[in-house]
């Protein structure tokens, strides 16, 4: 489909939030560790819904209430304390998470207030053991250039992070309380982005200055993008959770398509007079001996039905597809699983299916006319599942259907891994901040701003070009290092090794490192103390930079030892210049027959001997020296 998104009156806003790498969490002193190893304990609770201080309640909270899910909360005794447990009153937020909060917004040319107050949010997914979210309110109305004009920066907030899920089901949710409290940033831009590519571009700019603080937390899951779309006569939908940067284009433009398509059913419907029957219909005894496996194990169930209902004028509709591979159709079926927790639902646009025979579409629809008048024009959607769930969910399709008729919903929805969404819950209210107690006001003095401002991060394109004029990096090798999140370590290291070349530097802690990682080796183990010792055993000698694999592989192995321990366990000790060239000449007699046919020629096979020998043990250039001299002695003889 060729979108003129201009025609559209496409408006997308995005919001960011980057987890920070802070020494300790925003309110407690326990650090920003992600765990895999078993907890220590677990707490159960089930959330409930409280009124604002102007007596209104969340619309999403209380249908998240409605279901009554049990939160089980995981937490370890070294590593998550009684503030996660929602036991003891937030600490004093991190100093380290402000500061950091304060330069990304000079960056992006915001205002800070002169008093930080921290609010509570609402959280309705049981994310947070306490049912709210703090969030401090930092900076306003800011901006970033992109290439394709100015997109205007809302605001920026310092928040903790939401406990990790872990698994769940209709019934309960286990969560891990290791991340909730991580500091947050969550960057809100204007609707100002008319375009897919603009949204990427605007998002990639913003991360470029998350990284440029050095303290942007890296690997999956600690970048989440939230984008917020809408077109004319369409509505805004905020799709969650698009953790992919390449992914923003797609999820852009499926959800144009998504809503194109949903205005012009709504136009069909509202020309058709449709309207959803508030008539549940039982069809259990009907349809009590189909073969349909699905129908018959939902009979099986503790007071399992079948149920069905009418939408007027959707005949046709609701098989419609609005994206690839989702219908409106599928629309139904997510808020019925979603709200009801059953498994989906059936309508007559696809039927006979799914083992429903046609002879039994046809009784259906000859009972329902006797209750019901029906045409062509009209659809029949089926729900098989305990009674009670089944009432819930065809309720939620009436519900659907009703607001199909008038066009596109506003929606929070979760983002798919090919760019589609799907529905998650309506989209929050604003009654959802209210003032955190225990938390006093932080007033930032003039002179600490004043220091924050004259000490900013430099940006990556100035980084860009004094890694290439400083550390004499190709442009390729600078900007993958600039764009890594190991930049700071890599000055400090060309700071502490200058007798080593940066490339070298910076080839280990990229290529090396991904070399490393695909063999399967956990490289997060390594830190900057293993990369000093082994720059530092290179600038004495003790080995050469062909053994730096195995090095590092060594310490991924005993990541305690020190580097003497390391090759000595790895047999990498380096050897003087009288050894290699002991062995150089042990491995020419060797092969002194080819010596004596080919001469010179003969390099470079015993170049591949020599180094299969010594590789780690000398420097590949000594060997090829050493080499290349004892073959032009035996030549001039």
């Amino acid at each position: 489909m060729e979108l003129n998104y201009s025609e559209l009156g496409l408006k997308v806003g995005l919001e960011i939030h980057q987890q920070l790498n802070t020494k300790r969490k925003l309110f407690c002193n326990c650090p920003t560790l992600i765990r895999d190893d078993d907890p220590d304990g677990e707490i159960q609770r089930t959330l409930r819904t409280s009124q604002s201080e102007m007596g209104e309640i969340d619309k999403a909270a209380l249908i998240e209430s409605k279901k009554g899910k049990k939160n089980i909360y995981q937490y370890y005794n070294d590593s998550t304390c009684l503030v996660e447990l929602d036991e003891e009153p937030p600490h004093t937020p991190s100093e380290e998470a402000i500061k950091t909060a304060l330069e990304v917004s000079y960056l992006m040319n915001m205002e800070a207030v002169n008093e930080i107050q921290t609010m509570r949010k609402i959280v309705i997914d049981g994310s947070n053991t306490s049912g709210f979210q703090r969030t401090a309110y930092i900076s306003q109305d800011g901006f970033i250039e992109t290439e394709h004009g100015k997109v205007g920066i809302t605001s920026l907030c310092l928040e903790e992070d939401a406990c990790r899920k872990i698994e769940g089901n209709d019934n309960y949710t286990i969560y891990r309380l290791d991340r909730l409290g991580i500091p947050l940033l969550e960057i809100t831009t204007e609707p100002d982005i008319t375009s897919p590519k603009m949204g990427k571009e605007s998002a990639k700019r913003i991360g470029s200055i998350l990284r440029a603080t050095g303290m942007a937390k890296r690997g999956l899951g600690t970048i989440r993008q939230d984008v917020n779309v809408s077109i004319k006569n369409g509505a805004r939908i905020e799709a969650k959770g698009v953790q992919n940067l390449d992914l923003i284009e797609k999820v852009i433009e499926n959800e144009v398509i998504r809503q194109i398509n949903l205005i012009e059913i709504a136009k069909t419907l509202q020309e058709r007079d449709a309207k959803a029957v508030h008539n549940i219909i039982d069809i259990t005894e009907l349809l009590k001996d189909t073969n349909s496996k699905v129908l018959k194990s939902a009979l099986k169930k503790k007071n399992g039905k079948i149920k069905s209902i009418v939408l007027k004028g959707f005949g046709g509709l609701v098989g419609k597809e609005i994206q690839e591979g989702r219908r409106l159709g599928t629309e139904l079926s997510d808020r019925a699983k979603i709200i009801a927790g059953v498994g989906g639902l059936f309508h007559t646009d696809e039927l006979p299916k799914y083992g429903i025979t046609e002879e039994e579409v046809k009784s259906l629809k000859e009972h329902i006319n006797s209750i019901i008048s029906i045409t062509e024009k009209d659809a029949i959607v089926l729900v098989a599942d305990e009674n009670n769930k089944v009432d819930n969910a065809l309720n939620a399709i009436l519900t659907r259907a009703e607001e199909a008729i008038l066009g596109v919903p506003e929606e929070t929805r979760k983002a798919l891994e090919n760019g589609n969404t799907s529905y998650l819950r309506p989209l929050a209210g604003s009654a959802r901040m209210y003032p955190e107690t225990d938390i006093p006001a932080i007033y930032l003095e003039e002179e600490y701003i004043r220091s924050i401002k004259n000490n900013l991060p430099e940006m990556p394109e100035a980084k860009l070009k004094r890694f290439i004029k400083e550390y004499e990096l190709n442009e390729d090798l600078a900007n993958i290092m600039v764009s890594s999140y190991k930049v700071n370590m890599f000055e400090e290291l060309c700071k502490n090794h200058s007798t080593i070349k940066p490339t070298l530097i910076a080839t280990t802690l990229e290529a090396t490192l991904r070399e490393i990682k695909r063999e399967g080796h956990n490289t997060d183990i390594l830190t900057k103390q293993h990369f000093d010792m082994v720059f530092s055993g290179l600038a004495e000698e003790k080995t050469s930079k062909e053994a730096i694999v195995d090095i590092l592989k060594g310490f991924i192995e005993y990541p305690n030892e020190d580097l003497d321990k390391i090759l000595e366990i790895k047999g990498l000790k380096s050897l003087s210049k009288e050894e290699v060239e002991e062995i150089i000449e042990n491995i020419i007699n060797q092969n002194i027959e080819i010596v004596n046919s080919k001469g010179m020629g003969a390099m470079g096979m015993l170049m591949g001997r020599c180094m299969a020998e010594l590789r780690g043990k000398a420097d590949g250039k000594i060997i090829n020296t050493v080499l290349k001299d004892k073959l032009m002695e035996i030549a001039n003889k």
